[in-house]
């Protein structure tokens, strides 16, 4: 069945408490029933919560921050102020407490402005002590997923509304995939799709692509191979984000079936059931390459699960068994356990329960409940969704006769950009961005 979980919960090892970054959602100056106490000691402003715990604010930290027009620009959301021009043992003259937020008076020495910090930005915002933030929930699946895939329709994700681009979005993010139902069956409007989430991305392989099973690049993508779940551009330091496909026909033949695994879901098996292997595949790294054509030679060496350096979150999972260079990162006495490792990831991958196997055609896709005509693939191959290409893995199977695909790839800061506005368009506050965003 699917889990829905904080990825705080998958860390490689223990690390320092967890504080997810939060979503780019505005704040509004709200008046509580009762302003906050606050305190100043030697070096910090302490404010005392309605449920008694308490935070704590060093005065420079404070200065730093102040978001008054002479300090921040408030149009182009960028300091303005010499931060290296503050004493570093500065002091308020005055500080109190106001139901809008905590009000705070500096010494003429350091441009006497009087600051004010919205109470929910400040307890957004707490470091002593810190405190977990709320992560976006993703959605783990296996095979189950099958029975209810998610799905949008072209037409609401090329409203201008933006409303269906969001549902897209925040699918993709969500799941790790999205399908698009009701695509035109030509590679104008594939693309068209493709745009409506940020520009594309471009590599050696061009930007826009439009190709049949010709071998035409250096890539067994581009024959009628069977390809086991894979991430793409593993031979790249950024791999790209988002993966879109589209089969825009498929004749005189059969096969090709799309295979979709959550990459996600099997990094939490593993990690449960097997943690050591997990520990290995988060620490040993593996070089991939792309050499197939002249005048390329891409190399990048990451570890196949990859964590955010700062909350011990897995944030990227990076697997192409075909395009592996020779390891060699591994002393002698762990290279069985590594070959165990990657065995057991393997399995695990290649589960019947971890496998979503979708036959995608031009005017049907099968493996949801009802037919979806012209169906868009993204973020990753083989039809009509869209794939998170740093969570979901993908392959197809081999097939007979001459398929025709188009699609693109999108940079994930685009995405994530492009998720992050319309957030605030239907889940925050609505207007214009605040200076007191929280992603600011």
């Amino acid at each position: 069945m699917l889990r829905s979980i904080k990825l705080s919960k998958m860390k490689a090892f223990p690390r320092p408490r967890s504080l997810s970054a939060a979503y780019n959602r505005p704040f509004s100056v709200g008046i509580p029933h009762r302003a906050p106490a606050s305190r100043v000691h030697d070096s910090q402003v302490q404010v005392t919560w309605d449920d008694k715990s308490s935070s704590k604010y060093h005065h420079i930290w404070l200065r730093d921050h102040c978001r008054c027009a002479e300090c921040y620009q408030p149009v182009t959301k960028q300091r303005l102020h010499n931060t290296f021009e503050l004493p570093a043992d500065i002091k308020p003259i005055d500080v109190q407490s106001k139901p809008e937020g905590l009000q705070v008076t500096w010494p003429a020495s350091s441009s006497s402005h009087t600051s004010l910090y919205p109470w929910d930005w400040l307890e957004e915002h707490t470091y002593e002590p810190r405190r977990p933030r709320q992560a976006p929930e993703k959605t783990l699946w296996g095979s189950e997923i099958a029975q209810n895939p998610p799905t949008v329709n072209y037409e609401e994700v090329m409203a201008e509304d933006g409303a269906g681009l969001y549902k897209w979005l925040t699918n993709i993010d969500k799941y790790g995939f999205c399908f698009v139902s009701g695509v035109p069956a030509n590679p104008e409007a594939t693309e068209e799709a493709c745009k409506r989430i940020g520009f594309i991305r471009e590599t050696h392989y061009g930007g826009f692509y439009d190709f049949t099973a010709d071998l035409s690049r250096g890539d067994t993508a581009y024959s009628n191979l069977a390809l086991g779940a894979h991430t793409d551009n593993t031979y790249f330091t950024d791999p790209c984000g988002i993966q879109l496909f589209h089969l825009l026909s498929h004749t005189e033949g059969s096969g090709g079936e799309t295979l979709l695994v959550d990459g996600f879901h099997v990094a939490s098996l593993l990690k449960k059931a097997h943690p050591d292997a997990y520990k290995i595949l988060s620490t040993v790294p593996i070089t991939g390459h792309a050499a197939g054509e002249e005048g390329i030679f891409y190399t990048a060496t990451r570890p196949p699960l990859e964590h955010n350096a700062w909350t011990g979150e897995l944030q990227s999972v990076r697997w192409n068994n075909d395009d592996r260079s020779v390891i060699t990162d591994v002393p002698e006495g762990d290279m069985l356990k590594w070959y165990e490792a990657i065995r057991t990831w393997n399995k695990l991958l290649t589960s019947p329960s971890s496998e979503y196997w979708v036959q995608l055609t031009p005017g049907t896709l099968i493996g949801t409940p009802s037919p979806l005509p012209h169906s868009l693939f993204g973020p990753f191959m083989d039809g009509t969704p869209g794939i998170d290409n740093h969570r979901v893995l993908h392959g197809r199977a081999a097939f007979t006769g001459k398929r025709r695909m188009s699609g693109a790839y999108i940079g994930k800061d685009e995405f994530r950009s492009q998720l992050a506005v319309l957030k605030e368009r239907f889940a925050g506050t609505g207007g214009e961005r605040s200076v007191w965003n929280a992603g600011l």
